[in-house]
């Protein structure tokens, strides 16, 4: 996590693939999304907030969402949803005079350096106001990574192990804590089957496939297709939600 807002060239690549990163990018559960919203109107700030995923789950449990974007083909695709986006890296970005009751880093607080991002958030919430983190971690139980592991070796290297979720929690929640905040976890799992075909078009919208070549992007699509077969792929999604409340 610590590193990941160094390597831009990932960070910046997702905006090549807006359409499907908006089209294959999990949802998340509801049930986390309700938890967030506790009134009516909540001014919430989605940081790093992509295509608008979870910005559109916020404006419809009934929260008004700005988002804050660096990407503008990924702001557009959100724009397109009716999101209202800014765009820019948190780090530039200007509040101004504007507060919020919620600050949202739906999967993009490994994307921030995470010091100046607390300070900043620290600054813009209302009182009572809290950070939140919310993240999709879909882990494939049948087959698992370790079916893959001989085929990733040989285009990830030691990256493999960071396919979908880049954040270590122990690491956030102590950099959050440092940082002035108290820090309650809540997670929702859901089961899922993916069809062959589904699981390659999620995995190869994370950053460490788009990076690679495209003769090698490919390769790596053809040879993971031949090793899941027909049968497709059950998964598990711990999904969590981090809720940060100044102290």
């Amino acid at each position: 996590m610590a590193e990941l807002h160094a390597d831009r060239r990932r960070a910046e690549s997702f905006g090549a693939a807006s359409d499907d990163y908006d089209r294959y990018r999990p949802r998340y559960p509801q049930a986390l999304i309700a938890d967030l919203i506790t009134a009516a109107g909540l001014a919430t700030l989605d940081v790093g907030a992509g295509t608008g995923i979870a910005s559109v789950q916020l404006i419809r449990a009934g929260a008004t969402v700005l988002a804050v974007e660096p990407d503008s083909r990924m702001a557009g695709v959100a724009a397109g949803k009716g999101v209202t986006a800014e765009i820019a890296t948190f780090e530039d970005w200007e509040p101004g005079s504007r507060t919020f009751d919620l600050v949202v880093f739906a999967q993009s607080f490994h994307w921030v350096q995470p010091r100046p991002a607390l300070a900043k958030v620290r600054g813009i919430l209302n009182p009572g106001g809290r950070l939140v983190l919310l993240s999709n971690r879909i882990v494939p139980k049948s087959p698992t990574w370790a079916d893959f592991d001989d085929i990733y070796s040989d285009y990830l290297g030691d990256e493999r192990s960071s396919i979908v979720d880049a954040t270590r929690l122990a690491e956030v929640t102590a950099l959050i804590e440092d940082g002035g905040f108290t820090v309650d976890n809540r997670n929702v799992v859901e089961q899922l089957h993916y069809t062959t075909e589904d699981w390659l078009n999620l995995v190869f919208t994370y950053s460490n496939h788009l990076t690679l070549p495209a003769s090698a992007r490919d390769e790596l699509r053809r040879r993971l297709a031949e090793r899941i077969g027909s049968v497709g792929v059950d998964a598990v999604n711990d999904a969590l939600a981090v809720i940060c409340t100044p102290v």
